[in-house]
């Protein structure tokens, strides 16, 4: 008989592309900057921001660089899966810190194809094809932060 997976409640209703939008964000600024994921996030259905622990400004060639990156992981068309594995199992893949003190002893692990791995609780679209085109719509940086809005053009 299937154990069935009891996971953590969730508070909030994603608008799964931008959702899936933000894990392609963080990896192409991992990627990048080697900066870790975003520190703090407002995801919206209309615009979403992201802050980054930088070192320096972004240029702006570096701003169309990030907006390129994004749109050719979402042009793959990259399936969005899941996995389940306990807490003891993510400390090897993943840092610990913002998961709840009471969460359960099982965590999700969301991936975007082969590009990114994480752990969520939120709502994701199938496949990369049905996020639309990544573009960022306004950045500034103040004492070690880089804040990026953008939206999703269908």
């Amino acid at each position: 008989m299937e154990q069935e997976i009891q996971l953590n409640e969730h508070n909030k209703q994603e608008y799964p592309p931008m959702h899936t939008c933000e894990h392609i964000v963080n990896r192409t600024m991992i990627n990048l900057y080697d900066c870790g994921r975003a520190i703090s996030a407002h995801i919206e259905r209309k615009k979403s921001k992201l802050d980054f622990a930088l070192f320096q400004a972004p240029s702006e060639s570096d701003i169309t660089l990030i907006e390129e990156k994004v749109n050719e992981v979402i042009n793959r068309h990259l399936d969005i899966s899941t996995e389940f594995i306990t807490q003891q199992e993510a400390a090897n893949r993943f840092d610990l810190n913002r998961l709840p003190e009471n969460a359960s002893d099982m965590v999700r692990v969301v991936n975007v194809g082969d590009y990114d791995e994480c752990l969520c609780i939120g709502t994701h679209v199938k496949n990369t094809s049905e996020i639309g085109t990544f573009k960022i719509v306004s950045h500034d940086f103040k004492d070690g932060i880089f804040r990026m809005r953008f939206k999703l053009i269908q």
